[in-house]
């Protein structure tokens, strides 16, 4: 659908987002050595065992090598992908939208947000198919909140793109993430791809709209008209 690339929307220049580079950092660094090093010969082990697979949470059915409880992989199914091109394209939406978002609510509570948003689009998912064994990954239910947060903050800062791949175009958040976000619903009606889990990015979506409301810091409005309502306060 398109690119983000960057969005002129900085911060306050005494804040950092650790929590932001973090996730980016982790991401990368599990990719990279468990996905791509240790279990290079056998690429599935690490998605049957730290992926969501409903049918294991509604029936036991033990899919997994290794024993890990059902739950946590509500959890750990967010820091794996199923490919560079999966990993990259979550990791540039976390690292554009992510420090505003975390800039609003604080390190701890994004934190908190980031990941109680992965865990409601991996149980969107499982409610969605709860008798699949095909294992749920990716961090894009989180992404996705991060998506609905930064567009309730920021629906009016601007946002460059690469649309369709290759055009550099410069929007508002409100028409971007706003097509992004309503273009998750409408798959979740109409897509026949078994690949994207789009009931997931709904959960997440979901969540990250209820939730940025009782996390953001009480002195942050939402809808702001001007970014300067937040990025100035101390």
């Amino acid at each position: 659908m398109f690119i983000p690339l960057y969005d002129d929307n900085p911060n306050d220049p005494l804040f950092y987002p650790w929590v932001t580079r973090a996730l980016v950092a982790i991401n990368v660094l599990i990719f990279v050595v468990l996905q791509s090093i240790l279990y290079v010969d056998d690429p599935n082990a690490p998605v049957t065992t730290f992926g969501v697979t409903p049918a294991s949470v509604t029936l036991q059915i033990p899919v997994s090598a290794i024993a890990v409880p059902s739950g946590l992989t509500f959890i750990t199914y967010m820091f794996l992908h199923g490919g560079w091109m999966h990993l990259i394209g979550n990791m540039l939406f976390l690292w554009v939208f992510g420090d505003n978002v975390e800039h609003a609510m604080g390190h701890v509570r994004f934190a908190v947000f980031y990941l109680a948003c992965g865990v409601a689009g991996a149980v969107a998912h499982y409610l969605s198919v709860p008798d699949s064994t095909q294992p749920l990954i990716g961090a894009s239910a989180a992404i996705a909140g991060i998506v609905a947060a930064y567009l309730m903050l920021f629906p009016h800062a601007k946002v460059w793109i690469l649309l369709l791949a290759r055009i550099p175009v410069k929007l508002s958040a409100k028409w971007v993430l706003g097509a992004w976000v309503l273009f998750q619903f409408v798959n979740v009606i109409v897509s026949t791809d078994p690949q994207t889990a789009w009931w997931a990015h709904v959960g997440g979506i979901l969540a990250g709209a209820v939730l940025v409301v009782f996390l953001r810091r009480p002195d942050i409005p939402l809808f702001a008209r001007d970014v300067r309502t937040i990025t100035d306060v101390r």
